[in-house]
């Protein structure tokens, strides 16, 4: 079977099987690279692919790419769900890529210090001009979000004012990675900020946008505009040690959620992993709480054995 007309085959079973088009997108990227890369090197039937052929991949996306560890894995784990998938209809016998060890990652992960988040919170205060002050106050409270509620960028644009319970305190977030809404705390603090926020959008635009995050014209925010206004304010700050991103103010919620006690399994309710072994890489990472609460709460403690 042609490699081509297989990788067509395998994305048309993903977008049937419902999978995020963000995701699709993903695929199609690498997927499609691969083929480039076969081809350059007259590997054309999926059946000639063999183990040596992914590994020269891989370093060449390593070495002429510049692809970093995360990036390897990353492209590795689209081709293994590719290639079982041409197992599972018996296109292939066996998937060549299923004994490829994933190449070993030194895991940094960035975070903001106080010091970064008083300097950006700093800078939107001192905003005077009148003709500046819905960007500030936006932006502002884009910050105050993340911070306080950990949430993923597409999640924070599609926010909308129904989503908020001022009442129970609490907010749907609605994921576009998983396609449901989970229901997470708010706190106090947040609160008030929202709904001081919710006043100035009122006397601003007379009518309310059914989003939290709009544009100057009242119009839903877009993940790229939000990407530009953390590109522009990154450029104001200069930060040297750290990149000014949404996610990592999704990192920083974590890692201060880890350190100041929470339990792990609140913390992957917050953060909505999927899985909790994301978390405890986490807490691996960023302090001993796992270690601690086990030490603390394991039932063998209080046996006599």
């Amino acid at each position: 079977m042609l490699l081509k007309f297989a990788v067509q085959d395998f994305i048309d079973d993903r977008e049937f099987k419902n999978i995020s088009q963000k995701t699709i997108i993903g695929y199609k990227d690498i997927l499609n690279q691969f083929i480039n890369y076969c081809s350059a090197n007259e590997i054309i039937n999926v059946q000639d692919i063999t183990q040596n052929t992914i590994k020269k991949y891989l370093v060449y996306c390593k070495n002429e790419l510049g692809n970093n560890p995360t990036s390897l894995n990353h492209k590795l784990t689209r081709l293994n769900a590719l290639l079982n998938y041409l197992v599972e209809i018996e296109v292939i016998e066996k998937n060549p890529a299923k004994k490829i060890k994933r190449v070993k990652e030194d895991i940094h992960i960035e975070v903001f210090t106080d010091y970064h988040i008083k300097q950006m919170l700093n800078h939107y205060r001192r905003i005077k001009q009148r003709d500046k002050a819905f960007y500030s106050y936006r932006d502002y409270t884009i910050i105050v979000t993340l911070l306080s509620t950990g949430v993923r960028l597409g999640e924070l644009c599609s926010l909308k004012w129904s989503n908020i319970d001022f009442q129970h305190k609490t907010i749907s977030v609605y994921s576009s990675k998983t396609r449901q809404s989970d229901v997470i705390p708010a706190t106090d603090k947040l609160l008030k900020e929202l709904a001081g926020y919710k006043v100035y959008c009122e006397q601003r635009f007379n009518q309310l946008s059914d989003y939290i995050f709009t544009n100057r014209d009242n119009q839903y925010l877009t993940e790229n505009a939000v990407q530009n206004i953390f590109k522009r304010l990154s450029k104001i700050m200069n930060f040297r040690d750290v990149r000014l991103s949404a996610h990592t103010f999704r990192h920083t919620f974590c890692q201060r959620c880890i350190q100041s006690g929470m339990s792990t399994f609140a913390i992957q309710k917050l953060m909505r992993h999927s899985n909790i072994s994301v978390t405890e890489r986490y807490a691996a990472m960023w302090g001993n709480d796992l270690r601690e609460q086990n030490d603390r709460y394991n039932p063998l403690n209080n046996l006599e054995i």
